[in-house]
C-alpha cells in the first residue's frame, strides 16, 4: 500500500515557515548568549588583571586559566580565545551597548570589530554591518578595503563624526557622508594601482621591481573563521 504523500501543501508550507523561523531564533538567542557570556569572561579576567596592576601576571593568569578551562570544558577555551574576550571587553566596558550589539552582530562579526584600535572606526563599522545586515565575510571585505578611510566622514572632526554615529543609531539610516566616498583617496588609491600594474608590465614576474606597490600602506587583518551553530 502506498504511503499517503504531502507535496508543497499549505499545510507542508506553513509546518517547514514554523520549524525554519524557530531554528533561526533559536540561533539569534544562542548567538546573543554566547557573545555576552564571553564579554562578561573578558571583563571578569580584567578586573583581576587591572586589580593586581601587573603585566606578568596578566601573561600569567590568562595562561594558567586557558589550561583550567581546556581541561575542564575542552577545545575552545584556549589563550587566544581568552584574549578575545580581554580584547571584546576593553572595547565595550558599557554592558548596555554590548547588549545592544550582541542582539544584532554575530560574535564573529564582534571579534573582528573589537580588534579595531579607534572607537570612531569601531562604531562606524559595528552600526552600519547590524543597519546594512553585512555578512562576517562582508565586514571582513570592507575592513580591508579601508572603508571608513575612504569615506568622507573619515576627514570630518570627531565631533561630527560621533554626531553623525548617534544620528544613525536613532534614525536608522546613513548619513551621505557614511556612504559617499573620498574623490581625493579614490583618486590617489587608482593611481597607485596604475603605477602597480605599469611596474609589473616593465619588470615581469621574476623582476624585484615588480613586487613594488609605491606609496601604499599594507595593513595585515586576521581572518577569523565564522563560528557556525547548527541546530536539528
Amino acid at each position: 500500500m502506498n504511503p499517503f504523500i504531502l507535496t508543497d501543501t499549505p499545510l507542508v508550507v506553513d509546518i517547514r515557515q514554523l520549524i525554519d523561523g524557530a531554528r533561526l531564533r533559536a540561533a539569534v538567542a544562542v548567538n546573543a548568549e554566547l557573545a555576552l557570556l564571553y564579554w562578561q569572561i573578558g571583563q571578569r579576567i580584567r578586573q583581576d588583571i587591572l586589580g593586581e596592576k601587573r603585566a606578568d601576571y596578566g601573561e600569567k593568569i590568562v595562561a594558567a586559566l586557558a589550561r583550567q578551562l581546556t581541561l575542564s570544558y575542552g577545545r575552545g577555551w584556549g589563550q587566544r580565545q581568552l584574549r578575545l574576550c580581554i580584547r571584546f571587553a576593553q572595547a565595550y566596558p558599557d554592558v548596555a551597548i554590548v547588549h545592544t550589539l550582541c542582539a544584532e552582530l554575530s560574535w564573529s562579526h564582534l571579534r573582528l570589530i573589537a580588534a579595531v584600535d579607534d572607537p570612531l572606526k569601531r562604531d562606524f563599522y559595528s552600526e552600519l554591518c547590524r543597519l546594512e545586515r553585512w555578512s562576517v565575510r562582508q565586514l571582513q571585505e570592507r575592513m580591508q578595503s579601508l572603508l571608513f578611510e575612504r569615506s568622507a566622514i573619515s576627514r570630518q572632526p570627531e565631533a561630527t563624526i560621533e554626531h553623525d554615529l548617534q544620528v544613525l543609531r536613532q534614525e536608522q539610516r546613513p548619513s551621505p557622508d557614511l556612504l559617499l566616498k573620498d574623490p581625493y583617496l579614490l583618486m590617489s588609491i587608482s593611481h597607485q594601482s596604475d603605477a602597480a600594474r605599469t611596474v609589473k608590465g616593465q619588470g615581469g614576474l621574476g623582476s624585484p621591481r615588480a613586487t613594488e606597490t609605491p606609496g601604499r600602506d599594507r595593513q595585515n587583518v586576521k581572518r577569523i573563521t565564522t563560528c557556525q551553530i547548527a541546530l536539528h
